[in-house]
């Protein structure tokens, strides 16, 4: 845990524009999935913004992009998915892209500059957030080089700091 961190609630009307702009870009209805009124604090660190949603650590601002942290199962059920083998797992939770070659599948669509969760292929468990930086179509056909810029994944400080949150009463 970070020694320094600033915690706050959200004002109603800035929670519901949050939550608005991220639907849109996440392409799905956060009010509806997370079903009930919705309280939001904020959490500043010095290397991310990490959204409680009624107590919950789902959402972090990494780099002026918000995406769901890999707790939010509710929502990255949801996602499209990269499917990636097993050789590619240690490089992708050490914070490496997600190249081509390591691409085993693509579930669901997606278009460039969307957020995909990234999972392995075992288990189909999230493993890292990412952004696409191609359509299905041409992700599909790519055969090397980076086709997901990763963002989040299990082991970096917003995982670490997010389990922390989550295990705090």
């Amino acid at each position: 845990m970070p020694e320094k961190y600033r915690r706050h609630f959200l004002k109603t009307k800035e929670a519901k524009s949050l939550l608005r702009k991220v639907s849109e870009k996440l392409k799905v209805d956060l009010e509806r999935i997370l079903d009930v009124k919705v309280h939001v604090e904020l959490v500043e660190t010095d290397f991310a913004e990490i959204f409680l949603i009624n107590g919950r650590p789902l959402l972090v601002k990494v780099e002026e992009k918000i995406v769901p942290t890999l707790i939010f199962n509710e929502l990255l059920a949801s996602t499209p998915k990269v499917v990636v083998d097993m050789g590619a797992v240690p490089h992708v939770c050490n914070g490496a892209n997600i190249m081509a070659p390591g691409i085993i599948r693509f579930i669901g669509e997606f278009r460039k500059g969307d957020f995909v969760s990234v999972v392995d292929e075992k288990h189909g468990k999230p493993i890292a957030i990412g952004e696409v930086v191609y359509d299905v179509d041409a992700a599909k056909e790519a055969k090397q080089g980076v086709v997901v810029k990763n963002i989040h994944f299990v082991g970096d400080k917003i995982w670490n700091f997010v389990k922390e949150l989550s295990t705090k009463p």
